[in-house]
This record gives C-alpha cells, sequence and structure tokens, in this order.
C-alpha cells in the first residue's frame, strides 16, 4: 500500500516540508513518483520511520453505526448491539464508532474519525449493518476511497430491494428534515437572542 505525501506527513506527524528535507538527505526516499511528479510512499516504510513493529502496525477492523436524530437513540442502541455481538464472533479484536447525526453531515466526530484512519491506512476493515448508516449521500466516494488503500466494506444485513421512487421518496425526506431542522435551529437561536436583548 503506497501513501500520498500528505498522508504520509500526517501518520507520521511530521510536515510536508520535512518530508522534501527527509527525501534530499535520504533519510526516508520515496518508493516511487507518479507520471505528475507525485511521492508515494510505501506503509511499511512509513512502519519504519515510527518505530512500529509487523505487530503494532496490524490493520484493524472497525464497525460504525449512525442514527439521524436523538430520537433514534434506541436504534443507535440496536445498531451497536448488533455490531458488536457480529463482530466478536467474527474478528478477536475490533473498534465501534458511533455518530449520532444527519446522514447529509459530512462533519460528525466519528465519521471524521473513521475517514482519517482509512487514509492513514490502518483500517482492514469496516462493518455496517446498512449501507447507508455511513451517509445517506456520497458514500460510493467514501467505499471507493477504501477500495484505494486496500479496505474492505461488510455489511451484516443483507440490502432490502427498493423500487427507485421509494429510493427517491426516502432522499428526498431526508433532505427536508435537514433543512428543516437547520432553519427552525436558526430560527429558535434568532428569537433567543432577540429575547436577551429585550
Amino acid at each position: 500500500m503506497y501513501l500520498s505525501i500528505g498522508q504520509s506527513a500526517n501518520f507520521i506527524g511530521v510536515s510536508i516540508s520535512t518530508l522534501r528535507v527527509w527525501d534530499r538527505i535520504n533519510k526516508l526516499k520515496p518508493s516511487f513518483r507518479t507520471v505528475g511528479g507525485h511521492r508515494r510512499y510505501k506503509l511499511s516504510d512509513i512502519h519504519k520511520i515510527c518505530g512500529l513493529s509487523p505487530k503494532a502496525s496490524k490493520r484493524k477492523h472497525i464497525a460504525y453505526a449512525r442514527v439521524s436524530s436523538s430520537d433514534q437513540k434506541e436504534d443507535l442502541t440496536r445498531q451497536k448491539q448488533s455490531l458488536q455481538s457480529y463482530c466478536q464472533r467474527q474478528y478477536p479484536s475490533y473498534e465501534l464508532i458511533s455518530d449520532l447525526g444527519s446522514g447529509l453531515n459530512y462533519k460528525k466526530r466519528g465519521l471524521r474519525k473513521l475517514i482519517k484512519a482509512i487514509l492513514s491506512g490502518e483500517v482492514d476493515k469496516i462493518v455496517l449493518t446498512h449501507k447507508d448508516r455511513l451517509l445517506r449521500f456520497g458514500s460510493e466516494i467514501i467505499f471507493e476511497l477504501c477500495s484505494f488503500f486496500h479496505t474492505d466494506i461488510e455489511l451484516i444485513h443483507e440490502e432490502e430491494e427498493v423500487s427507485d421512487e421509494m429510493t427517491l421518496a426516502k432522499d428526498v425526506l431526508e433532505i427536508i428534515t435537514v433543512f428543516a431542522s437547520r432553519m427552525y435551529g436558526k430560527r429558535a437561536h434568532k428569537n433567543k437572542r432577540r429575547n436577551v436583548s429585550e
């Protein structure tokens, strides 16, 4: 597996400029350069420079659960229990990450942690209950990242056959819900400030 200079710098905890210097002084050379001249570093070389043993650098399994809102906390608990039950049987060790937030929110803490782990080459497999638990829209982008970094995706429940019309209806409902929540949230905040100033 190969990482870009930015990913390598982030993994090691140094700046990109430092890696360029290390290249010049032969402390850490890229394995190759792309046609565009961009450096690519071998993950095992990054592990060596960080002092990680093969055992310490073993890639991990991550189970990810998400619900859209606080009134779905029971569903989040069920998802987590289902993932824990499955992962305990299948994998000796795993990490569980959960989020409470819309499938349109790309800034959720757990999702950002998961993406960072994927980009660092740390994740061997992501386990989900259903595909849309990752993101309502754009999950294909993350799946493409996973493919690039050799991270497998495992769904523990079969996806139901849903018509295009039903999928579109769910997507529209999700969008309306998110924007209505934001609109009413802004309005409530504005009214609160008005009441305070009066």
